[in-house]
């Protein structure tokens, strides 16, 4: 990591820049791609899996006896361990208010609003370097809570031709009962529009490599909804004196493994403890089995001494991480100066792995500074919101003459008619 002390304004526009990669030839492969599966269904999923990922299927549809034998094959102790994660995650996104409401804006004019789940929602979870089935967790326990009706799972295939057993148990444990075997921007598309044997989704969501994401941006455009614009991960420590080094450098490593596109950024008031962290990285990285992505992750990551910790959440809240961990005094007070980050975790114990698979918290979040107009999934992202008016007699005529005043002044006569000719019935009973 590189070492920039008490930048000034124009070394800070430079530290907020996350590292640019070039989209224009990933988005004519994503385009082949999805118009390859729109118009090839089936047959071009698995010719696309045979030719991108090296794998021959004989079926897309993961069957039961897939599901039973992936039910065998995981541990006990790692079963158990889920059975604690998704207790949390439940009861943590179970208290989101998702009730509605009702209000009287003026006498006779009632409007209110009403939460309904997405029918047919589609979950894509990424399995490149790492199968993740904490995702599966993360998707599909909000998704059921929200009263999806269908919910349709997408992950790569490995060599053998299965979906990892861990994510399919995990999706088993959600009750899911339908997964695919297929990854990639080809997924993204199957959902989007449907296949023989995919069905057609009316939202996507789940992380994903840079394909997964462009194919997502790519289906956006023809009415598919998706759940955030979404890159690599990243997080951001604020640290002073009384942080502990092994302990912010092992957050730092733990989203610099992810991959080398990955991004980590410690701010501190205290050069004794950027200095010991950057240590513990080193002695850390040697027993790292993913030490290679990481060193290549940390290339593109600094360490930043500031005067203040105040200093410090400014310069934080401009770079809107995803994760943000206070590593500090004053946690609670500095908390409520946060404006912009996807999830914070407060104090040397609340490491953000915790966010990750356990702690009860949504870990898909938003990346590359879209924290500052978008939050991390939750009940709410499965449903939508519908309004309801209801004009009584006396309703028409209190808010009827506003109404035909406004549609004039813009020129829609139809409009202003629309209440005109109710008024003249409200006015004869």
């Amino acid at each position: 990591m590189r070492v920039i002390n008490y930048p000034n304004a124009d070394q800070r526009a430079a530290l907020l820049k996350r590292p640019v990669f070039e989209r224009g030839q990933i988005q004519g492969d994503v385009s082949v791609i999805i118009n390859c599966v729109k118009s090839g269904g089936d047959r071009s999923l698995v010719e696309l899996t045979r030719e991108l990922d090296g794998v021959k299927l004989d079926r897309l549809e993961v069957t039961n006896e897939e599901f039973e034998f992936a039910n065998d094959s995981v541990p006990q102790d790692l079963k158990d361990a889920i059975a604690v994660a998704s207790r949390n995650i439940e009861k943590f996104h179970d208290a989101e208010d998702r009730t509605g409401y009702r209000v009287e804006v003026m006498p006779g004019v009632s409007c209110w609003k009403k939460w309904l789940p997405i029918e047919r929602v589609g979950i894509y979870v990424p399995a490149g370097s790492a199968p993740l089935f904490s995702t599966v967790l993360m998707l599909a326990i909000p998704a059921r809570l929200a009263g999806c009706s269908e919910i349709v799972l997408c992950s790569p295939p490995g060599r053998d031709g299965s979906i990892d057993a861990t994510t399919l148990f995990a999706a088993g444990s959600c009750g899911i009962t339908r997964a695919f075997k297929i990854g990639g921007a080809q997924a993204v598309a199957a959902m989007a529009f449907g296949t023989e044997s995919v069905p057609r989704v009316d939202k996507i969501f789940g992380p994903g490599n840079q394909f997964v994401t462009e194919a997502k941006m790519q289906v956006m455009g023809t009415g598919v909804a998706i759940d955030m614009p979404a890159g690599p991960s990243e997080v951001a420590v604020l640290a002073d004196d009384t942080a502990i080094p092994a302990f912010v450098a092992a957050d730092l490593l733990s989203q610099a493994e992810h991959g080398p596109d990955s991004q980590v950024l410690l701010v501190s008031t205290s050069g004794d403890v950027v200095e010991k962290t950057l240590s513990e990285l080193e002695k850390q990285l040697n027993v790292l089995p993913r030490r290679e992505f990481a060193r290549r992750s940390l290339a593109n990551s600094s360490a930043i001494i500031v005067s203040t910790l105040e200093d410090g959440i400014e310069f934080l809240n401009e770079y809107a991480p995803e994760h943000l961990i206070l590593a500090c005094r004053r946690t609670d007070e500095l908390a409520e100066k946060v404006r912009n980050a996807g999830s914070v975790f407060l104090g040397n114990f609340s490491c953000e792995s915790a966010g990750d698979y356990a702690a009860g918290t949504n870990h898909t979040l938003p990346t590359n500074g879209a924290a500052r107009g978008y939050s991390g999934l939750s009940v709410l992202s499965f449903m939508k919101s519908v309004t309801f008016q209801r004009l009584t007699n006396k309703g028409i005529r209190s808010l009827g003459p506003v109404i035909e005043t406004m549609a004039a002044a813009e020129g829609l006569e139809a409009h202003k008619y629309a209440v005109s000719v109710r008024l003249q019935s409200a006015g004869e009973n």
